[in-house]
């Protein structure tokens, strides 16, 4: 069976987290995305764990609706490296909850610090029968490769027990298939969600072929058993991400990796830190001139929420307009999910639901058909329709400056970037 699955979020427990991620409501909208597999993330919070226990039908099930939950929580360790752990039941969160209580304080944010190494983690996952994997891999502040140099400097003796890799949100196949070290592990796209709504929830996600929606089928597909596995990894174009390139993180002016070793990462211009960005990282990393990725590497999908597509085509200034939302609503309640909106509606079909310019919009980036300003130094990249369907600025005829000012805004307004294939070649 094929299950779309986003493993890693957070709940209402953690800092800076919208008060809406509850289970109900994280259900209901992950069915709505699309999707049928959802991390319950933070399931070391004792208040959260209470939560999930109290929805559970049994140790090994949780369901509300027709979404399913996984135990799941992240943990940053005393190397500021964060991790994704994937647990097999309630009671396995509640002994790992029991074993790491006396390394930090699990009551204190949903995504808990502790005084441990990866390799101590590591240890730890592998007797309780957890899968364990670094988050966000590439990201410069809280990351396996903004700590260390290899995955057996981070994990030492247990770099074999290691499940996977979670890509993030600047990063895609492309970039961490230059890395040797790298060409055995299952990447994930995960949303790192804060809030339910959908262009948070599941604004990346994995694709797997499961035998069934438990640990044990969710195992055999990260670990790529019995001819089970991930089919297709779903994300952001990796300039999107707000630490692709390297800049500064005060005027956000970009710099190549040579001119920021010449001002000693110092900008010239507000005298902020350059902080390196994801695709020197990687460069500095590589094996390889390109990707190399092996052969049970599946493609992988650059998408942006559909919300923000409808924004941008109709020009207006947020996601919550009446506008935006009944287009929305109207894709949804014909097709389903947005992924199947999206990604697998026919043209014509669509064109029965919402006006032609949406169609069109949703071809272009089918097609890769998008403009791409990558984002730096803690400020996201943006995508921009090609030119011939951008909404056209409204004249004003008292103030020659207005055209100009409306495409500046246009510019601050639309975030998202560029495609390499069409969505139809999946």
């Amino acid at each position: 069976m094929k299950v779309n699955a986003d493993l890693h979020l957070h709940s209402k427990y953690s800092m800076a987290c919208s008060k809406k991620m509850e289970l109900p409501i994280i259900a209901r909208e992950a069915a709505k995305k699309g999707m049928e597999l959802i991390g319950t993330g933070d399931c070391l919070h004792p208040k959260w764990l209470a939560e999930i226990k109290a929805a559970s039908s049994s140790d090994e099930e949780i369901q509300i609706g027709n979404t399913f939950f996984i135990p799941t929580t992240e943990v940053e360790d005393k190397n500021r490296v964060h991790h994704l752990l994937i647990l097999p039941s309630i009671s396995k969160a509640e002994d790992l909850a029991e074993r790491l209580n006396k390394y930090g304080d699990l009551a204190s944010d949903g995504r808990p610090t502790l005084k441990l190494g990866g390799c101590e983690l590591a240890e730890i996952a592998k007797e309780l029968g957890a899968l364990l994997g670094p988050c966000h891999a590439f990201t410069p502040w809280t990351a396996l490769y903004a700590s260390h140099a290899s995955l057996e400097s981070c994990y030492g003796d247990r770099v074999d027990s290691i499940a996977f890799l979670e890509l993030g949100l600047s990063a895609d196949s492309s970039y961490a298939d230059r890395i040797k070290e790298l060409q055995t592990l299952t990447f994930l796209s995960n949303s790192d969600a804060h809030s339910p709504w959908a262009n948070k929830l599941a604004r990346e996600f994995t694709c797997f072929e499961l035998p069934e929606i438990s640990f044990e089928g969710l195992e055999k597909a990260i670990l790529r058993r019995e001819g089970y596995g991930p089919t297709l990894n779903v994300g952001f174009f990796p300039q999107e991400g707000k630490y692709n390139r390297s800049a500064c993180i005060k005027c956000f002016s970009s710099f190549s990796l040579e001119e920021a070793k010449a001002l000693r990462w110092c900008c010239p211009d507000c005298g902020g830190r350059i902080k390196k960005g994801v695709l020197d990282r990687v460069a500095e990393l590589a094996d390889f001139k390109e990707a190399h990725s092996p052969a049970h590497r599946p493609p992988y999908l650059h998408l942006i929420p559909l919300s923000e597509i409808i924004q941008m085509t109709l020009g207006h200034a947020s996601i919550q307009t009446k506008g935006v939302k009944t287009a929305w609503n109207a894709l949804i309640n014909r097709f389903g999910s947005e992924v199947e909106a999206l990604v697998s509606a026919e043209p014509a079909e669509l064109g029965k639901v919402v006006e032609e310019r949406i169609v069109q919009a949703i071809l272009a980036f089918r097609a890769g058909d998008v403009n791409i300003q990558p984002g730096g130094g803690g400020r996201y990249g943006w995508v921009e329709l090609p030119e011939r369907l951008r909404p056209k600025p409204k004249q004003n005829p008292n103030n020659n400056n207005n055209n100009n000012m409306s495409q500046k805004n246009e510019v601050k307004t639309f975030q998202k970037p560029k495609g390499q294939k069409s969505l139809f070649d999946f």
